[in-house]
């Protein structure tokens, strides 16, 4: 059983949580090229992230719907990253959570690593009567929505590795506004919607026990515990 030690960064800039978890990272490659790997070294860091739009590897400009002068009127952020994907939406009301882990200790497929995550956020919307789903070459947790059967997605995914260590990670909608995704075609699709928990439920929910779910279920998921 793998040793995860968890950060709630609270509500937190963008660009200082990239800071954040780019240090540890580094750190870990760093160690694992001078043969310091430790599985005791691994990071998972939950936060709630001001507006921000964040355009992938992937990403087509093309897909951010909106002039950037009104973005910014809107004080929302346009940041470039290293993950994969297309273009997503960050806000409050969102679970963000960047794992960082050296998947040595994990599994050898990254293929795998991404179907752990997305079982961690089918389990967690289960645990309120929510049946979440994949699609094929449409990475992320769709649901069909109660307001119209669609198919929306309620938790995106996008990640980096490098010497097996991973980066970025997966946001789960839980009382986001969704107005801000009419500013992209989230994750690049015209076709798909978006929505949340409390879109779903039709009632309030609380952030913090969903994030203690959600854990709950990471460390069933990773074969994990998280120690104080």
């Amino acid at each position: 059983m793998q040793k995860i030690k968890v950060h709630d960064l609270g509500i937190i800039k963008y660009a200082d949580a990239l800071d954040i978890q780019t240090s540890k990272f580094n750190e870990l490659i760093n160690n694992k090229i001078n043969e310091r790997s430790n599985s005791d070294a691994h990071l998972l860091y939950l936060c709630e992230h001001q507006p921000v739009i964040t355009l992938g590897k992937a990403a087509n400009q093309q897909n951010i719907l909106l002039s950037e002068d009104f973005l910014k009127e809107k004080g929302i952020d346009v940041v470039a990253v290293n993950r994969g994907g297309d273009v997503t939406f960050h806000g409050p009301g969102q679970i963000t959570g960047y794992p960082i882990l050296d998947l040595d200790f994990f599994t050898s497929d990254l293929k795998v690593y991404m179907r752990m995550l997305e079982e961690v956020m089918i389990m967690t919307i289960a645990h309120y009567g929510i049946e979440g789903y994949r699609i094929e070459d449409a990475t992320g947790v769709w649901v069909n929505s109660k307001i119209d059967n669609q198919p929306k997605k309620i938790a995106a995914f996008g990640v980096k590795t490098s010497r097996w260590i991973t980066m970025h990670g997966f946001a789960l909608n839980v009382d986001v506004d969704l107005n801000y995704f009419n500013y992209i075609n989230p994750c690049g699709f015209t076709d798909k919607g978006v929505t949340s928990l409390k879109n779903e439920i039709g009632n309030g929910v609380d952030i913090d026990e969903i994030k203690q779910i959600l854990l709950d279920n990471f460390a069933i998921v990773f074969n994990a515990n998280f120690p104080s």
